[in-house]
């Protein structure tokens, strides 16, 4: 199946595992509330338990290093791409209002980004992609 929107996710390569993965699952959680429309139907199993919804479309993950994840980023914003964004000093918080707050603090022409995801038309997230290797 062909979808006309894509959804990637660039993470900075030399993070620890840990990093990588919290960041990833952050970053998708920002997708899927800013995109509901990506969203697919809740899940059910063969005894009729219920899951909950996920992405009903593919996430790719990309691995970058800050140079990359500025430049996509930086097309996201002039191609009104849906982002969502992850920067290092949010791994010394706790909870959501102090990583709003040091986001908010971040410099807004080159914050110190480790995750980006990225959500819209295909040519356009490829565009902002564009050299960027799948995470091994």
């Amino acid at each position: 199946m062909v979808f006309d929107t894509k959804i990637a996710i660039l993470v900075q390569e030399d993070l620890a595992v840990w990093q990588k993965l919290n960041v990833t699952a952050f970053l998708a959680s920002g997708i899927a509330g800013a995109a509901p429309a990506a969203m697919g139907e809740p899940y059910e199993d063969a005894a009729g338990h219920q899951y909950a919804a996920m992405l009903g479309e593919p996430v790719l993950v990309f691995a970058a290093q800050p140079p990359v994840l500025l430049r996509a980023w930086r097309i996201a914003l002039e191609r009104g791409l849906t982002r969502a964004a992850y920067v290092r000093a949010m791994f010394s918080t706790g909870h959501d209002l102090a990583n709003r707050a040091v986001f908010k603090a971040e410099a807004t022409d080159a914050p110190d980004l480790v995750g980006l995801a990225l959500r819209g038309p295909r040519k356009e997230v490829d565009k902002a992609t564009k050299g960027c290797a799948l995470h091994p």
